[in-house]
């Protein structure tokens, strides 16, 4: 019988992006919705690690299945390294968190940034949980462009001059943060799913 793999998120545009990326594995990936649960974590804390590590637990409790969790956001130097982990919930007011920190940004220029992801793995059984970091440097475009990705995808231009929205899936999957969080972790994930 195949293993599962339940990735604890139920952002649809994460879902879709774990799943590409841990197609390598011998695993079946699941999300919260196929495995039948509807959790509400909270993310109080102040490090990707502890909100990560939250999720992870939670979903990896109330499932019994390998989980991975992930949280992740944007840093941006003019901010003082800002919004981190509050990146989702950035800015309050009208339109998307992307949009707000261009308009933030408008006669800014100090405009670099990153992305961060920590990623949690959790196992059955086993009280540790397994952390595993991502980051690419980049700068925040004066607007929106490209159509792929989401979240701050738009508005993140890497050093080639395109953002993470503009690449091939493929492309931006080899060096994205998650993409990255997810490289660094795949070695013990093999492991865990060869057990």
């Amino acid at each position: 019988m195949t293993a599962r793999l339940l990735i604890a998120t139920t952002n649809l545009g994460k879902q879709r992006e774990f799943r590409r990326l841990l197609a390598h594995l011998p695993a079946e990936v699941v999300t919260p919705d196929v495995v039948g649960l509807e959790l509400d974590v909270p993310e109080p804390h102040d490090t990707y690690a502890a909100n990560a590590s939250a999720k992870a637990d939670a979903y990896c409790r109330a499932s019994g299945l390998l989980t991975v969790a992930d949280d992740s956001g944007i840093e941006v130097a003019a901010l003082d390294w800002g919004p981190g982990v509050r990146s989702a919930r950035w800015g309050g007011g009208s339109g998307s968190p992307a949009d707000r920190l261009v308009e933030r940004l408008r006669d800014v220029n100090d405009r670099r940034a990153r992305m961060v992801c920590v990623l949690a793995v959790a196992l059955p059984g086993e009280p540790d949980i397994e952390i595993f970091g991502g980051t690419v440097d980049g700068s925040i475009a004066p607007e929106r462009r490209g159509s792929g990705g989401f979240g701050y995808d738009p508005i993140f231009l890497l050093s080639n001059g395109m953002t993470t929205a503009e690449l091939p899936e493929a492309e931006k999957d080899a060096i994205s943060h998650r993409g990255r969080a997810v490289a660094a972790a795949s070695p013990r994930l093999l492991e865990l799913l060869a057990d």
